[in-house]
């Protein structure tokens, strides 16, 4: 059984690279999200189910840590921007209640004989309850970046089922070259070093070489979020002298417009994507784990906005291997573009450096390892 967050796109894309190798080798699969995930997993395999998603609250301002924790007991308002009307959203908590017996409904059906989940904490919790073999795949453990106190305790209690796995994956670098470091904690102190395998990214890191025709930005996440970082890179781009792409990560009709010498495209196939990143002399994106390999695959240096706590971590250890500037509006913004047409040569010497590094691993070799090893 797999099952996966829908927060973003990169767990249902690591799930998806990991159940395709398990197809083709002859494992049965039953796969559970919600959501868009869930949405993406039907287009791939045969046995999906839905389960409840549970999620931040967000606006126009992105994910508002704040508001997240009172929506963990309270309704909160909130502004469907792709069904332009107010909406209500229900209590996380209430999300969970749900989602966990969703999910405890199937596992009782199919009895699985390992639960693989990628930053869904819920299937870990039904694997400990019912003495299943679990393994966790995840870059997020105990963050360290940007964490409100008040959500100590609450990352304290969910550690216990992450201990009770069998194994936990990280998709990344070994330290001291891991893009996740500050949002996995002192594995020593929390307890599980032991268990924990750095496998690298799931991705193939052999570089691509490009040209360096445009800065490319990619915008994703929630509605919300896009909105926030549309609002802060376009208006920075279109005024440049120099040609740049904007993705606007939105499913669905395909749409292209240009604002100055800006072109906005509202959805990318994944080769016009890989296309633009390869020939971008800058990449724009707000610090997903998964961009920030794909970035380093292709030796581009770049500007993270990031608009939330596991972003921003991401983002400062990309920029600590200098290989990253972080910006958090338009005026740094439009100074990091500066910075980088100054001083990019140092910049790609660095982001080359970790290519380097990150080309050695096999992570998903490493991962399904690490699962026929326990599975058999």
């Amino acid at each position: 059984m797999l099952s996966c967050s829908e927060l973003g796109l990169g767990h249902v894309t690591r799930i998806t690279l990991l159940g395709r190798e398990l197809e083709r080798r002859g494992h049965e699969l039953f796969l559970y999200s919600g959501g868009g995930a869930y949405e993406l997993l039907m287009r791939e395999f045969k046995s999906v189910f839905h389960c409840t998603p549970v999620s931040w609250y967000e606006n126009a301002y992105g994910i508002i840590t704040s508001a997240s924790i009172l929506n963990i007991l309270f309704p909160m308002p909130y502004i469907d921007y792709e069904k332009e009307k107010f909406a209500i959203k229900k209590p996380s908590s209430i999300e969970t209640v749900h989602r966990y017996y969703d999910l405890r409904r199937r596992i009782l059906q199919i009895k699985p004989d390992l639960i693989i989940s990628d930053g869904d904490l819920h299937s870990l919790r039904l694997a400990s309850r019912w003495k299943i073999p679990s393994i966790y795949v995840t870059n997020l453990i105990r963050p360290s970046v940007g964490l409100l106190p008040l959500l100590i305790p609450g990352e304290r209690f969910t550690e216990r089922y992450v201990k009770n796995c069998s194994k936990i994956v990280v998709p990344d670098n070994p330290m001291p070259y891991t893009i996740c470091e500050y949002n996995l904690g002192n594995l020593e102190h929390i307890g599980i070093e032991d268990s924990v395998e750095f496998v690298g990214s799931f991705f193939d890191m052999t570089p691509v070489e490009g040209e360096d025709k445009h800065i490319f930005a990619s915008i994703s996440g929630p509605v919300g979020t896009r909105v926030r970082l549309m609002k802060t890179v376009i208006p920075v781009l279109s005024e440049m002298k120099m040609q740049s792409i904007v993705s606007l990560g939105e499913t669905g009709k395909k749409v292209k417009i240009k604002v100055g010498n800006c072109t906005i495209y509202s959805w990318l196939t994944p080769k016009e994507r890989r296309d633009f990143i390869a020939n971008s002399k800058v990449v724009i994106f707000s610090g997903g784990h998964n961009t920030c390999f794909e970035v380093i695959k292709y030796m581009k240096p770049s500007i993270c906005i990031p608009t939330q706590p596991e972003q921003l971590a991401n983002a400062r250890k990309l920029q600590e291997l200098n290989c990253a500037i972080i910006a958090a509006n338009k005026k740094q913004l439009a100074h990091a573009i500066q910075e980088m047409m100054n001083k990019g040569d140092f910049y790609r010497r660095n982001v080359r450096m970790l290519n380097k590094i990150s080309e050695k691993f096999r992570g998903l070799d490493g991962a399904l390892r690490v699962i026929e090893s326990i599975s058999g």
